[in-house]
């Protein structure tokens, strides 16, 4: 298990929509970190979801296949619904970023909201750089510059992406992501290169961090904002997770495989939900998402129907009274979703058009069957509840529990 060493081995952000003073504590850097809604539009989170999940898999897909010209996948752009930001530094002097962490991409890129400003560090390539995520896309310039993250921490020639178009994106400024580096295949063009270095490659390989991973912290919310989590370069913030972290081997079945992919089972209570399969660990999702016979077993299981309004499933009080747990094995331990923890707030039922006297839930359809090799994906509500690491090293997803994994904060 990793723990926080000095400023040099542990990068600790604080995701945050707003400029906060630093915060210096334990040896590491900490900025304050927020979790926001966007109601710049109906907010539909499951069909933001769904339309995610199409898009990942038909990247991965298209990767897979061998074909080297660049996906062109058309799906309806849908606002991002849930989001955590991190604010990152580019250029020299700095402009501040507001950027989605996204597992489940690779590219960093400004200029869905603030634009690029150009600085005495920042050269342009000669690519195009060009992404697609389902829940929105972008296209513009490579360019590589200066990235600062927390207390003056500097990246030096890290791509990043300057955006003419961008749609998607309401209210942040690009994205940070820190999935996989395989991910950044066929994102540029015309360069033949196999693969573009990510922030945490570049902080590993600069010296900056010495392990080559990252850890997420987020944490359980009944606000529309909230100052609630913690992005760790290079090591794990022990104060963040109780107990021994359980790591897992990114699974080797495709299309999995090409994102932060595992191997899970799921049961509710005694009901088997998933026997063993793979999926994928992402930020960028917001439910939990099952193939669509796990779903159906959910369903079945718990009693609840669909709910019109919100697309997701609703239970009555009484009914949510006797729900019983939902639990993912993982690695050989038991992570464990109270009824609580499988309920989305109920301070925010009408948020999302649903109403007060009910209870709806964060588990929801893939919109596939099982046996495709993406057959879930844990998304925030998961990470709420459970502190995860992201090993690129050692090519392994971690996960612990937290003080909130049982917390009745819903």
């Amino acid at each position: 298990m990793f723990t926080s060493y000095s400023l040099l081995t542990v990068v600790s952000l604080a995701l945050s929509v707003a400029a906060n003073p630093v915060v210096v504590r334990d040896s590491f850097v900490s900025l304050p970190m927020a979790k926001r809604f966007n109601f710049s539009t109906s907010l539909k989170i499951l069909e933001h979801d769904q339309a995610r999940a199409r898009q990942l898999r038909a990247h991965a897909e298209h990767k897979l296949s061998g074909n080297t010209a660049r996906a062109v996948i058309s799906v309806a752009a849908v606002n991002e619904a849930v989001n955590y930001a991190v604010n990152v530094g580019v250029g020299t002097p700095a402009t501040t970023f507001s950027l989605l962490v996204d597992t489940g991409s690779s590219n960093t890129w400004v200029g869905a909201g603030k634009a690029f400003v150009k600085t005495s560090s920042s050269v342009q390539t000669s690519d195009r750089v060009a992404v697609t995520y389902g829940s929105g896309d972008f296209s513009g310039t490579e360019f590589t510059d200066t990235v600062t993250l927390g207390n003056g921490l500097t990246i030096t020639k890290q791509s990043i992406g300057v955006a003419s178009e961008s749609d998607g994106f309401s209210g942040v400024d690009g994205i940070i992501g820190i999935g996989p580096v395989d991910l950044t295949l066929d994102t540029l063009s015309p360069d033949t290169r196999s693969t573009i270095p990510t922030v945490t490659d570049n902080l590993f390989s600069q010296g900056i961090i010495t392990s080559n991973l990252v850890a997420v912290s987020f944490e359980p919310t009944t606000s529309l904002t909230s100052t609630n989590g913690e992005l760790t370069f290079g090591g794990t913030d022990s104060s963040k997770f109780t107990g021994a972290i359980t790591f897992t081997p990114i699974t080797t079945t495709s299309p999995a495989s090409e994102f932060w992919g595992i191997s899970q089972s799921i049961k509710l209570g005694s009901t088997n939900i998933l026997s063993t399969t793979v999926g994928i660990v992402d930020t960028g999702t917001t439910l939990i998402l099952l193939s669509t016979n796990g779903f159906n077993a959910y369903q079945r299981a718990t009693g609840a129907v669909q709910d019109n309004a919100t697309g997701l499933l609703r239970l009555t009080t009484t009914q949510f009274a006797s729900l019983q747990s939902l639990s993912f094995l993982i690695g050989g331990t038991t992570f464990t979703l109270t009824a609580n923890a499988q309920a989305w707030p109920r301070a925010l039922n009408t948020a999302i058009g649903g109403n007060t006297n009910s209870v709806y839930l964060i588990v929801n359809s893939l919109g596939t069957p099982s046996g495709e090799g993406l057959d879930f994906i844990n998304g925030q509500t998961f990470l709420e509840r459970f502190y995860s690491v992201f090993d690129t090293a050692n090519k392994r997803v971690g996960f612990a529990t937290t003080s909130f994994t049982t917390a009745t904060t819903n």
